[in-house]
């Protein structure tokens, strides 16, 4: 502490109080060679009058006067606020201790006795002086500090106020994150979007109270910023759970709050509603669903007509035809291819969406795809080479067989058209392994995939064409020249597979189509030689068969198929129907053929209840469309056999046949895969 820094008063004055003249004069001898203005005042009432008019800078006190003595006018200088700081020598005859202690107990600095030497009077009061000089400056310094603390607590409470003025009324969520997660701090405009009040939030556990869903990027992000390594993570899209149920959607914002020594105080986040935004966004998307359902419900149209017009056309012919027997066989030939393709075209659209019955199995993809070389050397021609490479090691999917062969199929005819002069289509796969972060738009599921990606040569396409690849019906070929169900078939089937379908493009370098599915650990079943045997000895059945199905038509011409093969039929066309007669028969029913969507159960249901009386009873399912079936049995195991409708007389005789000499397990019923 520097005093010098402090204005002083120059010459220091001090005052002499004594009731003896002679006393006051030999002090005031002592100290005027020293510079120092001097007064003088013969009593203590005297002194006091003085020191409050004028306080000096040191007071030399006699003890005994005779109206105040030197002990009280001392008590009195301390006791006031405004001249406490004044030092105070008592200077008396009196030597004895006692003397000196109530000199001191009454507040005095120091105590001199007569005969005062006059190089100690000079050396006490020099260094009194300096002390309150020093004092002095404390006291002013101490003054200021105080000032400017209450200058400073001042704009820190009108800034802390500004402060939580802002933060409650921002337009936006705000939320101080302590490092392990706990929400610390929520502004009102959070509060409001959550339907909570402030405790509701602050300290308790808010992922289980706002039902967060939470990625492993994201954590991962969450644990880099609480250690310091990461400033700032964005998530652009993030649910929250309200208070009433709703779901609030936003933009979150998470930055790091540092101390002045750089480390981590807490997090800082910042949520943006996007409900409507994106409530917006789901309108846009519908709008588009729904131009792709108009232009689907056209084609469809378009080619029902078609063939419509070919089976009503030619079964008039063959109603109206009774001269030539090869006319009337030529005509059944047109109905029956008619309704074939009509039958094709069903299974697309099912495939496109995604309701198609699945006969999911552990499918090796290098294997399949091995084994269709040769047939898609043959579809596509000579001009184009097909160059496979396989991954080293066997690639496992939970897959349809048919299915994934039409999505290979397609993706190579597809990239065959798109190299008019000749090119070279190349087939890879290769094992994946996604961590959930999405991809184009498209969240994804997180662990060990399969990719197949098919690479051509050709012309490429553009970014508008590429927007609406998968939508039925669109086409860039000529009239007549493609349906544009091809690659909408794919993309159903690829999506019902629990997998994705990614395109890249560029123009004049080729196209690549990459699908992606999980990987599965189930051991590939080993294959089943054919034996082949010459001309089979055709033996007339004689079991009994449980028909349930709820159309009459279709129960018609399935017992006529049925029994014109020698079966025993027995008809329901509900669950409880069904049930009354599997009682009336027991141990009679050798087989039932079920349609999966049945009145009073689907054809899963009423099966479990009927291995419930009957363990080791067969099963056949049937299906033409499991848009209503019961979630998740879109997909049936490979140990259930189903057959697709339409079905052939030949093709339900041999389903039931090969239905009825299969090995059953008397354990229940197989689960349907997931």
């Amino acid at each position: 502490m520097d005093a010098s820094a402090l204005p002083t008063r120059l010459p220091a004055h001090i005052l002499i109080v004594d009731d003896e003249q002679h006393n006051r004069d030999l002090l005031t001898v002592l100290l005027a060679q020293e510079g120092y203005v001097l007064a003088t005042a013969t009593s203590g009432a005297e002194a006091l009058a003085s020191i409050y008019c004028d306080a000096p800078d040191l007071v030399l006190l006699d003890v005994m006067m005779p109206d105040i003595d030197g002990y009280e006018v001392a008590r009195r200088i301390k006791g006031n606020s405004a001249t406490r700081n004044v030092p105070v020598i008592m200077v008396t005859a009196r030597d004895d201790q006692e003397s000196r202690l109530l000199g001191l107990d009454a507040g005095a600095e120091d105590f001199l006795t007569h005969p005062v030497s006059p190089a100690e009077l000079v050396a006490r009061v020099r260094n009194l002086l300096r002390l309150k000089t020093y004092g002095d400056y404390h006291d002013r310094y101490s003054q200021m500090l105080e000032a400017e603390v209450c200058l400073r607590s001042a704009d820190l409470v009108e800034s802390e106020r500004m402060y939580r003025q802002a933060f409650d009324a921002s337009p936006v969520g705000i939320v101080h994150v302590a490092l392990d997660g706990t929400w610390l701090r929520v502004n009102q405009r959070l509060c409001d979007l959550l339907g909570y009040a402030r405790e509701e939030l602050v300290g308790v556990d808010i992922h289980k109270l706002l039902q967060l869903d939470e990625t492993p990027g994201d954590a991962e992000a969450f644990r880099q910023m609480a250690a310091g390594t990461l400033d700032r993570h964005v998530i652009d899209e993030r649910h929250y759970r309200r208070r009433d149920g709703g779901v609030l959607w936003a933009r979150l914002t998470t930055s790091v709050h540092r101390d002045a020594d750089n480390q981590p105080l807490h997090l800082i986040s910042v949520a943006e509603d996007i409900t409507d935004q994106r409530t917006l966004e789901a309108q846009v998307r519908q709008a588009a669903k729904m131009d792709a359902i108009g232009r689907l419900a056209s084609g469809v149209a378009h080619d029902f007509n078609n063939l419509l017009t070919v089976i009503l056309a030619s079964a008039e012919l063959l109603s109206a035809n009774t001269s030539s027997a090869a006319e009337s066989a030529a005509d059944l030939g047109e109905i029956i291819k008619a309704a074939h393709r009509a039958a094709r075209l069903t299974n697309q659209l099912l495939a496109f969406s995604r309701q198609q019955v699945l006969h999911a199995a552990p499918l090796d993809v290098n294997g399949l795809i091995a084994d269709m070389t040769g047939m898609l050397e043959r579809l596509i021609g000579a001009d184009v080479k097909v160059v496979l490479a396989l991954a080293s090691t066997p690639l496992t999917v939970l897959a349809d067989r048919g299915q994934l062969e039409q999505v290979v199929m397609n993706l190579v005819v597809n990239a065959r058209d798109a190299m008019p002069k000749g090119g070279r289509i190349t087939i890879e796969t290769a094992e994946l392994a996604l961590d959930g972060t999405s991809h184009a738009g498209e969240p994804i599921v997180p662990g060990p995939y399969v990719v197949v990606a098919v690479t051509d040569t050709g012309t490429g396409m553009t970014s508008e064409v590429r927007q609406r690849l998968f939508d039925p019906f669109f086409t860039t070929k000529e009239i007549g020249k493609g349906t544009g169900l091809g690659l909408a078939t794919a993309y159903g089937i690829v999506k019902q597979t629990r997998g994705y379908i990614w395109v890249s493009s560029e123009i004049g370098v080729g196209s690549t189509f990459t699908v992606v599915l999980p990987r599965s650990s189930a051991t590939v079943p080993a294959a089943v030689a054919s034996v082949t045997v010459d001309a089979p000895t055709v033996q007339r059945a004689s079991e009994t068969v449980l028909l349930v199905d709820h159309e009459p038509g279709v129960r018609t011409v399935s017992r006529r198929i049925l029994g014109s093969a020698g079966y025993r039929v027995l008809e329901a066309g509900n669950a409880a129907d069904a049930e009354a007669l599997f009682s009336q028969h027991p141990g009679a029913i050798d087989l039932v053929v079920t349609d999966a969507i049945i009145p009073g159960g689907g054809g899963s249901e009423l099966l479990t209840r009927l291995r419930r009386r009957a363990p080791a009873v067969r099963v056949l399912f049937m299906s033409g469309d499991s848009a209503r079936a019961t979630p998740p049995f879109t997909t049936i195991g490979a140990d259930i056999p189903c057959m697709r409708k339409p079905f052939t007389a030949a093709e339900l005789v041999r389903q039931v046949r090969g239905a009825l000499d299969r090995e059953i397990t008397p354990a229940g019923v197989a689960p349907l895969a997931q």
